[in-house]
C-alpha cells in the first residue's frame, strides 16, 4: 500500500534498499501517510549510480549529483516519535474508591455466564 501510494514498485524498492513485506497491512491512515512521506523523502535524497560510467539508464542520477555524493554515517532517516499530550494528574477520591480489578473480573464473569443465565430464565 505504502509503496503504491509513494509511486514505487516492489521490484524497484528492493533494488534501492527498501525492505518489502507483502503481508504487512496498515491499520490507520495516519501511519500510512507518515510512511508514504518518509518513502518520498528517502527517494528524493537517494542518489543512484549507473552500473557503467559510460552508459546511464533512466532513473540514474545526473552527473552533477554524482560528483557531490557523500557516504552517510549513522541513521539515514530516523523515525521521530510523537509525544503524547496527556500530562500526569492527581488521582481523585472517586477513582480511589473504585476497584478496577474487581469490576473487570465481574464483567468477564458476566460475559462468560450469559448463555447459562439465559438458559436458567427460560
Amino acid at each position: 500500500e505504502e509503496l503504491k501510494t509513494a509511486g514505487i514498485s516492489a521490484k524497484a524498492a528492493r533494488t534501492i534498499g527498501i525492505c518489502v513485506d507483502h503481508r504487512r497491512k496498515n491499520r490507520s491512515t495516519e501511519s500510512l501517510q507518515a510512511n508514504v512521506q518518509r518513502l518520498k523523502e528517502y527517494k528524493s535524497k537517494l542518489i543512484i549510480f549507473p552500473r557503467k560510467q559510460s552508459r546511464s539508464k533512466q532513473g540514474d542520477s545526473e552527473a552533477a549529483e554524482l560528483a557531490v555524493a557523500a557516504q552517510l554515517q549513522g541513521p539515514v532517516l530516523p523515525i521521530i516519535a510523537v509525544k503524547s499530550e496527556t500530562k500526569a494528574r492527581a488521582i481523585t477520591d472517586e477513582e480511589h474508591k473504585i476497584s478496577v480489578f474487581k469490576s473487570m473480573r465481574v464483567a468477564r464473569a458476566n460475559a462468560r455466564l450469559v448463555g447459562i443465565r439465559a438458559k436458567r430464565v427460560r
